[in-house]
């Protein structure tokens, strides 16, 4: 018959969950890191849920940013890259948290543009915690009708 291991209480005092967390923590930095470049996990920026899809004469991006006003976001294009930015700004709360899983503090997404974007006619729109950015196809891009002569 087995007996159950009984530890002594002194043996956990080698394991520390902070340091774990923290070890945990720096790995997942590590990995986002590696993939997606120099976004970071934690307090700093983090990537907002975003589709990009494209229609006949454009490319649509839109970012889920609810709540967030239109003077604290900011959409740039350097050379074909895409850049959105922002701030999830908190809100003065009265009273203790008791659940807390809203994200607060800056965010950033980025995304290359193909070769056939027209980027002087960019154009973005905030509706129901929406951002759409409009980046219009050029004239050549578009598929266009050819007539058949008889």
């Amino acid at each position: 018959m087995s007996l159950p291991t009984i530890r002594p209480s002194s043996s956990l005092s080698w394991w520390d969950p902070l340091r774990e967390l923290d070890d945990l923590h720096q790995r997942m930095n590590q990995l986002v890191n590696s993939v997606f470049g120099s976004t970071t996990l934690g307090n700093s920026t983090w990537i907002p849920a975003a589709d990009v899809s494209e229609t006949d004469d454009a490319y649509l991006v839109e970012v889920e940013v609810p709540g967030v006003k239109r003077d604290d976001l900011d959409v740039q294009t350097t050379g074909h890259e895409l850049a959105i930015t922002g701030e999830f700004k908190e809100r003065e709360r009265v009273g203790w948290w008791r659940t807390r899983t809203r994200r607060v503090g800056r965010f950033e997404y980025r995304t290359a543009l193909p070769q056939d974007a027209d980027l002087d006619r960019i154009s973005a729109d905030l509706a129901d915690g929406v951002l759409t950015v409009r980046v219009p196809k050029s004239d050549r891009a578009r598929p266009r009708r050819i007539p058949i002569n008889s």
